[in-house]
């Protein structure tokens, strides 16, 4: 497990992610297990600081994400915190009209499709759109 703090994350910003239900962390900030959960964690900061949506609502999303899984069966161990921060940020982008459903359903296809095609130890690789 590695942690990592964004260099780009301003004190305000810090402070913010502290109101978060239990980010995953330790004494140096957000711990993460996996670079897509980094990579998660970068984005959606890098659009709340853009202003496409406010803190509030995005721990109003990310509360109603994880209450959701719980809700379905989800036993709340950590160890899938990232993943419902993922769902929260599909669901605010949806919902701000920066992207929709059916073009999320596209991608994972492809990129499901492109992870069984492609042999293990190479690079995945999406189509160029993507790039």
């Amino acid at each position: 497990m590695s942690s990592c703090t964004p260099s780009k994350v301003n004190d305000a910003t810090s402070a913010l992610l502290q109101t978060l239900p239990t980010i995953p962390g330790d004494n140096d900030g957000p711990v993460f297990k996996e670079p897509w959960q980094a990579e998660i964690f970068a984005m959606t900061l890098t659009l709340y600081e853009r202003g496409v949506f406010s803190w509030s609502e995005w721990a109003d999303q990310l509360s109603r994400s994880i209450k959701s899984a719980q809700d379905d069966g989800d036993p709340d161990l950590g160890d899938t915190y990232y993943l419902h921060w993922l769902d929260a940020l599909e669901k605010i982008i949806i919902s701000k009209g920066i992207g929709a459903a059916e073009q999320l359903n596209t991608l994972y296809a492809e990129w499901e499709n492109a992870a069984n095609t492609t042999p293990h130890g190479q690079t995945i690789e999406l189509p160029p759109r993507y790039i």
